[in-house]
Order: C-alpha cells, then sequence, then structure tokens
C-alpha cells in the first residue's frame, strides 16, 4: 500500500472489529454478520470486519493483520459475548498480546463484552417484556 494511502486510512475513524467465538454450524454466524451489515449501512465508509475465536474463519489475528496490512492504525475489537467468560479473561488478552506484538503500529483496543454494557441489558429487558406482555 503507498505512503498517501495508508495516510488516509490511518486518518479515518478507527477499523471495527466484531468478534465473536465461531461454531461449526454457518448458519449460527448469520446474526454476527447482519450486524456488521447494519453498522455499514448506518456509517457508509467505516471499516467493520467479523472475526472468530475458533472454529470458523477469519481468526482476530488474521483480521487485524488485513487492517493494519491496508494502513489502519487505530483497531477497536468488539467482543459479541454475553459475559467475561475464560475466553475473554485469558484467551483474548494473549491472543491480543501476540497481535500487538506483531503490528506494533496498530493501537488496539478491546471493548467489554456486549453482555456487560447497560444500554444493550436495557434493551434486552425491553424487548423481553415488550414480548412477555404481548403473549399474555
Amino acid at each position: 500500500m503507498s505512503k498517501a494511502a495508508r495516510s488516509t486510512a490511518s486518518s479515518e475513524a478507527p477499523a471495527l472489529v466484531l468478534f465473536a467465538h465461531g461454531a461449526r454450524d454457518p448458519q449460527w454466524a448469520e446474526p454476527f454478520h447482519n450486524i456488521r451489515r447494519l453498522l455499514v449501512e448506518r456509517r457508509p465508509g467505516a471499516v467493520v470486519e467479523l472475526a472468530f475465536l475458533e472454529i470458523m474463519q477469519p481468526s482476530l489475528a488474521d483480521a487485524i493483520a488485513r487492517l493494519a496490512g491496508a494502513g489502519h492504525e487505530r483497531i477497536v475489537v468488539a467482543p459479541l459475548f454475553m459475559a467475561q467468560g475464560g475466553h475473554l479473561k485469558q484467551d483474548v488478552p494473549r491472543i491480543l498480546e501476540g497481535i500487538r506484538a506483531e503490528h506494533r503500529g496498530c493501537n488496539i483496543t478491546l471493548l467489554p463484552a456486549i453482555g456487560e454494557v447497560g444500554a444493550i441489558l436495557d434493551a434486552i429487558a425491553d424487548w423481553l417484556w415488550a414480548n412477555c406482555l404481548r403473549q399474555g
């Protein structure tokens, strides 16, 4: 990539990596692809990648390597996990340590698990009550 293209990529908003567990069934990933599609539709030009911890591709390392190779210096990883289980407490910090060592020019930030975000929990509770009341 040319130096001019790198400076353009690095001056933009951070690239976003939606990070999910992965599964053998390809349909399992459809909600994550839908989230990615909605994000890009709402902010045309945004760079949003999807990565997986295991089984599915690309891996987090591969997704970040592709973004870093395209000149993105700021990358935000959004774990689409409901809680800080063993993977987010142990595996992901170890994986990110290796990725950061390989891409020293990148600022890689890890957001909290989506299930620990108050606004998301409120939206889930609202949806559950709204649908529970419709059933009654």
